[in-house]
């Protein structure tokens, strides 16, 4: 129990490792992935709101998970990569709390856009004839909305309760951003109310998502055994395995943190497995759903053909 009541007004984010030697190194392979992710996303974001070919609302969400990857990364990397520069790890409590807030609430979104996503997939593998009835645009719109509320709700119920408590002697963070189970682990207050808090979000955005998502694929993969040609379920199966993949990397990366006993956390670990879903997930989405989708290759062939024709035409004659 810690005593010491001279309450902090900053913290100090301990980053991935604390070894001098290694700064100018995690800067390059940060710099590089958060540019990798910056343009990846932003390619596929502008080929779903553009090409007429992607007007379809598995690309709408497509193009909402690509905007929450270049939000989401945005909120951790850009103040690592300063602090590698500036040699500065600290943060103003209030700063601290924003990005816990913007942190939660888009993790909260886009783990409930990845649910979203996989009903979509059922619709469209076991309802082709009706998938553009049911999944319209205004229902797209209307689920953006409630996941969005519902995100920002379990951000503030969290990021109070955490802010609420009182930090005292100790203000140096083992993560590599504001993040709750190490912010609690400062704390020198009672820690009850967090517990539930969390385990409230677990239950309600964690197991039943991953209840409804595993749901949908039983449905799903029940349809795609009822398709008689092998080639057909190969194309069926083809348009689910990127989210599959992406699904089972996000939900890992959550159980280990948050879904364990207390007494066998272990921030340093944490802070690694973090970095999974945190920093490389939002990575390797454009690159496995670019690479294993033909619609979206066909897209920028289309997209960058009409841009090249349009430079061309806009080129002033000599």
């Amino acid at each position: 129990m810690k005593t010491n009541v001279s309450f902090v007004s900053e913290f100090v984010i301990l980053g991935l490792s604390t070894r001098p030697e290694l700064q100018t190194l995690l800067f390059i392979i940060f710099l590089i992935i958060y540019i990798v992710t910056l343009t990846g996303n932003l390619i596929i974001l502008l080929l779903t709101s553009i090409d007429p070919g992607l007007n379809i609302p598995m690309y709408y969400f497509l193009g909402l998970l690509s905007f929450l990857d270049i939000c989401f990364t945005s909120t951790t990397i850009p103040r690592m990569l300063n602090s590698y520069v500036s040699r500065s790890n600290t943060i103003s409590y209030d700063k601290c709390a924003a990005q816990l807030f913007i942190y939660t609430w888009l993790g909260s979104i886009e783990l409930l856009l990845l649910t979203v996503m996989a009903y979509d997939r059922y619709i469209a593998i076991g309802k082709p004839l009706r998938y553009v009835t049911i999944m319209n645009k205004r229902l797209c719109i209307n689920v953006t909305i409630v996941i969005s509320i519902l995100g920002c709700l379990n951000s503030i119920v969290n990021t109070y309760f955490t802010f609420r408590l009182p930090f005292c002697d100790d203000n140096k963070i083992n993560h590599f951003f504001c993040e709750i189970m190490p912010l609690l682990m400062l704390a020198c207050g009672d820690t009850y109310l967090n517990e539930i808090a969390l385990f409230t979000a677990d239950v309600i955005l964690g197991m039943i998502c991953f209840l409804l998502t595993c749901i949908s694929y039983v449905f799903i993969i029940s349809t795609i055994m009822k398709i008689r040609s092998a080639e057909g379920k190969l194309k069926a199966f083809s348009t689910c395995a990127s989210h599959i993949f992406i699904v089972s990397m996000y939900y890992g990366a959550i159980i280990f943190i948050y879904i364990r006993p207390k007494s066998s956390i272990s921030l340093d670990k944490d802070k690694i497995v973090s970095a999974l879903y945190a920093v490389i997930t939002p990575t390797l989405n454009p690159i496995i759903y670019s690479l294993r989708n033909k619609e979206v290759k066909e897209a920028f062939k289309r997209v960058t053909k009409r841009l090249v024709s349009h430079s061309v035409q806009q080129a002033p004659a000599m």
